[in-house]
């Protein structure tokens, strides 16, 4: 009988104790945070990375007539400054050149974490599911199920930012067709009324958008993996099981995002002492370097980036290591719900007790070989 949301979280808890405290391995927590990072399952309300001050490019000041940067504006001699307008051009040349290729580069590191991402979803739904993570076995598993999945990704990627275009560009492109914005006065009440439409769409869109999100990474998933499907025909057999229980699946998201902001607080209070562990000598490093008289040059803006980018790096994966009860929760929540509507994940998650094995019927002996009886003894001669 399918169980309800609610009786699915005991459970849950239960599959996450044993699995991470009933015997604690430290290299089983390691290997699962990595994969929390890389599913996307750290549930903390935010690591921020504070702002030392000081450090960071002015707002351009006025210079000779020309907005310049101050920095550009030391380098540059009088010959130059007599010229500032060509020189102007070549560096907002450079400028735009710089911000295509950081574009480029972005573009890039999102593709890359979002093929990690769709092979890493297999990866910690079987470690959750088998009680046991292995990242080089998982990858080897599980990367031709991440690739069909990664498809999936693209494909709503692309499709949400289409959409956000449509219903929300479409309502500012007629706005500005009848002449909304030339006379705000006069249109006031359409545009507060507009407004309060766009944002309702807004928000509607947005939870439609998590909604899916959650869909497929709790249960498309599980069905691809388990029955080595691609991703529209996985979205049809989940589709037809919500269509049965749309009320249960709805309970269950509400739960889950109850679950999951208690989570964000409990596990962001629990990640205050690592954030300390790795903003303290960040803090430590910036005075000393100041005390020493350190300018900002091209060698201590480099090196600046290369230790921020490696304490960064760091303060994520403590964050993981202190969040892995929680990376390992949802899944177990989200595979016991699904499970008593899926018997084939039911029969992994709990398997049929193995029958001993019958006893064999005892061997008949055979009777020992047959042996005379002795000799009486002979009598002994008279006299």
């Amino acid at each position: 009988m399918p169980v309800s949301a609610v009786d699915s979280v005991q459970p849950a808890l239960q599959h996450t104790r044993e699995q991470l405290f009933t015997r604690f391995r430290f290299g089983q927590w390691s290997r699962l945070a990595l994969v929390g990072i890389l599913a996307a399952e750290l549930h903390v309300g935010g690591c921020g990375v504070p702002n030392f001050g000081g450090g960071w490019p002015r707002v351009p000041q006025k210079n000779d007539g020309e907005f310049l940067p101050s920095g550009l504006a030391n380098v540059l001699s009088p010959f130059d400054r007599a010229n500032i307008p060509a020189h102007i051009s070549e560096h907002i040349a450079q400028f735009i050149g710089l911000i295509l290729v950081g574009i480029f580069a972005f573009i890039v590191l999102a593709l890359v974490f979002l093929y990690l991402n769709s092979v890493f979803r297999f990866i910690l739904f079987d470690s959750v599911l088998s009680r046991q993570c292995s990242i080089g076995d998982g990858w080897r598993k599980w990367r031709h199920a991440g690739g069909r999945f990664f498809l999936w990704q693209l494909v709503f990627l692309v499709s949400t930012w289409l959409s956000l275009a449509f219903f929300v560009g479409l309502p500012l492109a007629l706005a500005f067709a009848a002449g909304w914005t030339t006379d705000l006065r006069q249109h006031i009440a359409r545009l507060i009324v507009g407004v309060i439409l766009l944002l309702g769409l807004f928000v509607a869109f947005v939870l439609a958008v998590t909604v899916i999100q959650a869909l497929a990474k709790d249960f498309l998933v599980p069905i691809m993996a388990l029955e080595n499907l691609d991703f529209a025909d996985g979205w049809r057999r989940l589709l037809a099981m919500i269509g049965l229980e749309k009320g249960r699946f709805a309970i269950y998201l509400l739960l889950k995002l109850v679950l999951a902001i208690a989570a964000g607080i409990l596990f962001t209070i629990a990640a205050i002492v690592p954030a300390l562990v790795v903003l303290i000598p960040g803090v430590i490093a910036v005075v000393a370097g100041r005390a020493a008289g350190m300018g900002w040059n091209a060698t201590t803006i480099s090196l600046a980036i290369i230790f921020g980018s490696l304490l960064l790096l760091l303060l994520i994966y403590l964050v993981a290591l202190v969040s892995v009860p929680a990376t390992v929760f949802f899944p177990a929540y989200a595979i016991h719900f699904f499970a008593s509507r899926y018997p084939t994940l039911d029969a992994l998650l709990n398997p049929a007790p193995v029958p001993p094995a019958p006893e064999s019927p005892p061997v008949p002996q055979s009777p020992p070989p047959f042996q005379a009886p002795p000799l009486p003894p002979s009598a002994e001669p008279i006299g």
